[in-house]
């Protein structure tokens, strides 16, 4: 995506193909519709593939991340001049994975296309396994500002389960590595664990706690379709945990997290709170909340999504593919869709509930051109009714036993 022009009309190029003139009939006060201030990097190698996993993910195949760079490389010069942006997001599959030398080579090349702001946010995901002094040099050397550590537990069997190829000193020593270089350490947690108890659970609370991260996810296990923990669930060889039991093991970690000093500030999201200041803001993990408050960003990498002027873009999920058409010096781009305003209202309902400071029902108006009220004032009020939502000075939110039902409630305001 060009600049904007004077005029208020955007140049639309799809990788170098096929430049579109659109013209802004949507007030730019839309947030889908302003120029975007983030990035993200897809990159899609991993030491290999846990059962769990569904994302776009290529294993035992290092000797194409030569060939990765080279077209990573080449997709963001489509952008024909660098965008700087607040917060730039480096996922996978495994950055960290990379060698030192490819590593150096992938900061240079996404710096220069998306050099950050003097205050930006740089995060980049890590697994602990992969964390060697060499590497953390590196980080440190790009202005790396955040970790987020891939932890999912500190119990030996259950990452054995989990199909988890690091153990539990694996974890402490990846953390010191990363407090000593970054200004923020983020750790990942997954419960719901076939076998799982909720000592278990409360064991992995208290470890992560014990190491004082800045900022913790915990998520229940999903079972997806694809993926080999789906295969297995249905031939009878996993069994998902009890509904009742996962749900107090979701409160257990409100209760433990809170009463410790984080932020409950997004469904899976917590944010350690410093007492001296009465703002956890510096510790929440800024680029997520672009996608939570339905701002715009840029993306790149096999399997990719971007969002740019109301334009969802999802690049080819085969890497192998990606490479091949980006190589060939063709878009990548296997899903494109123009949201709808009403369409693209919801999505942003959706995203804002999931933050526990709810949604502020005028300034959604205003920025999206439907008030709540007309989108789904009825399931609303049934909602309100139920206990699942709570209405407070003009603002929508989640009270605690919507939280544990929050993924039933979405399809109904969707």
């Amino acid at each position: 995506l060009s600049a904007p022009a004077p005029t208020g009309t955007y140049t639309l190029s799809l990788h170098a193909a096929l430049p579109i003139s659109l013209a802004l009939t949507t007030p730019m006060s839309n947030p889908r519709f302003q120029p975007p201030r983030a990035a993200y990097i897809h990159v899609p190698f991993c030491r290999h593939r846990c059962g769990y996993c569904n994302f776009t993910v290529l294993a035992g195949r290092d000797d194409l991340t030569g060939a990765y760079l080279e077209a990573l490389e080449r997709e963001l010069s489509w952008l024909n001049s660098p965008r700087e942006v607040e917060t730039l997001f480096i996922g996978g599959g495994t950055p960290t994975h990379l060698s030192g030398e490819r590593l150096d080579q992938l900061l240079k090349i996404v710096l220069h296309w998306f050099p950050l702001t003097a205050t930006g946010e740089l995060t980049v995901e890590a697994n602990p396994v992969d964390m060697t002094t060499e590497r953390a040099e590196i980080l440190q050397q790009h202005g790396v500002t955040r970790l987020s550590l891939g932890v999912q537990s500190f119990d030996d069997g259950k990452l054995q389960v989990l199909e988890r190829d690091h153990r539990r000193a694996d974890i402490e020593h990846a953390f010191q590595l990363a407090r000593s270089v970054v200004s923020s350490v983020s750790l990942d947690l997954i419960f719901g664990v076939p076998g799982e108890s909720i000592q278990t659970w409360q064991n992995d609370l208290e470890s992560a706690l014990a190491l004082r991260p800045d900022h913790l996810s915990t998520y229940g296990l999903t079972f997806e379709r694809g993926t080999q923990f789906w295969s297995r669930l249905n031939k009878g060889q996993l069994q998902r945990a009890d509904e009742e039991l996962e749900g107090t093991m979701y409160e257990r970690a409100i209760d433990l997290l809170t009463e410790a000093g984080f932020n409950h500030y997004e469904v899976s999201n917590f944010a350690r709170v410093d007492h001296r200041s009465v703002s956890d803001a510096d510790r929440r993990c800024r680029h997520n909340e672009v996608y939570w408050t339905g701002r715009t960003y840029y993306a790149a990498g096999p399997g990719a999504a971007r969002f740019v002027d109301g334009r969802r873009e999802v690049n080819h999920r085969s890497t192998t593919t990606y490479l091949k058409r980006v190589l060939a010096g063709q878009s990548p781009v296997a899903e494109s869709e123009v949201l709808d305003a009403e369409s693209a209202a919801r999505e942003r309902l959706v995203f804002g509930m999931r933050r526990l400071q709810g949604v502020e029902k005028s300034r959604f108006a205003s920025e999206t051109g439907f008030s709540v009220e007309t989108l789904c004032g009825n399931v609303m009020r049934q909602l309100i009714e139920q206990g699942a939502i709570i209405e407070e000075d003009n603002c929508l939110r989640l009270t605690r036993s919507g939280l544990l039902v929050s993924d039933a409630i979405w399809p109904k305001i969707l």
